[in-house]
């Protein structure tokens, strides 16, 4: 067991990190009742020390730690980095580069979508982690030993499996296969807490222009209250409640009031006014500064052409061991099954190589799918046979 708690011994800790081409990265952190996460404790390892920083630690200085993040030498390892990127962008206004994110490089290796780090340290370091501590209360001091311990114990198998990863990316020749989830994550458009965009993750529930513009502005308004007083959006309002008001759009205190699911009382309140602002302030809106409202992709047999592409999806992955999710996503299928040059990862690089290039063909009947075997396969089509036999791709 080894519990940072003060800043010299933080910066020798760091001071030793820096000597080594990579380290592993772990946070643990509340979010329950705090809109920006809380950091506990962060764990850090290289191949010779691994230790837990006390991140509540009175009057420590993180500074190091920071500087050993920003160092462009050392590759920081983490698995499912996005929560513990945004916990140090939050902090420090950092994003740790270069990266390796353990999840999504298993996810080309063909250990399937978004795989948990105890089932690749089962997998590759042949350990079962001990997860009595997963749910435990990290503000609260002091730390026990095993809670340490298990802290630990997610940056000292996160090496090997690092290890076991990257050399599989090298063997086959998928290392820069990363390069664009890597991009992605180092991004700080990815963790800017934008009011402005807060209306995107709702986008689909709008019906018509008048919907998202109201939507749009109750969204913006909900995210920076939930900021201003560091709470999770739901106790500013809960999404379903926020949507009912949008669709509704009511003008006054009482019809607010008088929606089933909107709380009782809030409608006199200071929140309550400045929902009615909000609703005020989207109707006035010029329809055309709004965003165009996807319309559903699938009309006019879309939506089969669809389904047909999720085969061939998932017949490629299969094939190439590698989850399907890495190489498109349902929106992605949606977005192709419209256009043969929409604008998707899914037909760039080597996505488009291992299936965009394939499920255009399919769209316009030169590859077709087939069962042998109880096994989904594809047949090319080609012209020049005379007889019009098509053999296998």
């Amino acid at each position: 067991m080894s519990l940072v708690t003060d800043s010299s011994e933080l910066a020798a800790l760091c001071q030793t990190l820096s000597q080594y081409p990579f380290v592993t990265v772990d946070t643990e952190f509340l979010r329950e009742t705090t809109f920006w996460p809380k950091v506990c404790v962060i764990q850090v390892a290289c191949d010779e020390r691994a230790a837990a920083i006390d991140a509540l630690a009175p009057d420590l200085d993180l500074t190091p730690f920071f500087e050993l993040m920003a160092n462009p030498n050392i590759t920081k390892v983490f698995h499912a980095a996005r929560q513990d990127l945004e916990i140090i962008w939050n902090l420090a206004k950092i994003i740790p580069a270069p990266l390796f994110d353990t999840q999504v490089a298993a996810m080309v290796c063909g250990y399937g979508d978004q795989i948990a780090y105890g089932e690749l340290a089962q997998s590759l370091c042949k350990v079962t982690l001990d997860k009595s501590s997963r749910f435990t209360d990290w503000s609260r001091r002091p730390l026990s030993d095993a809670q340490v311990d298990y802290a630990i114990a997610d940056v000292t198998y996160l090496r090997d499996i690092y290890k076991a990863l990257r050399q599989k990316l090298e063997k086959t020749g998928r290392l820069h296969w990363l390069t664009d989830e890597m991009a992605t994550l180092c991004s700080q458009d990815t963790y800017e807490q934008r009011p402005d965009r807060a209306w995107e993750r709702y986008a689909h529930r709008a019906r018509k222009p008048r919907d998202l513009a109201v939507l749009t502005e109750l969204a913006a308004w909900r995210e920076h209250e939930a900021q201003t007083r560091d709470v999770p959006r739901s106790r500013v309002l809960k999404d379903d409640i926020m949507i009912e008001v949008a669709l509704a759009a009511p003008r006054s205190a009482e019809a607010l009031g008088n929606l089933r699911a909107f709380p009782r009382g809030m409608e006199r309140s200071r929140a309550g006014a400045e929902i009615l602002a909000a609703i005020e302030r989207g109707l006035e809106r010029d329809p055309n500064t709004l965003p165009r409202i996807d319309r559903e992709r699938r009309g006019n047999g879309g939506g089969a052409t669809v389904e047909l592409l999720k085969v061939l999806l998932r017949q490629v992955a299969e094939k190439n061991g590698v989850a399907a999710k890495m190489i498109a996503t349902t929106e992605d299928l949606e977005a192709l099954a419209a256009d043969d040059r929409a604008d998707i990862a899914a037909l760039k690089g080597w996505r488009r190589e291992l299936f965009g290039e394939k499920a255009v063909q399919l769209k316009h009947g030169r590859l077709a799918l087939t069962v042998e075997n109880n096994r989904v396969v594809t047949l090319e089509y080609h012209e020049a046979d005379a007889e019009g036999e098509s053999v296998d791709a």
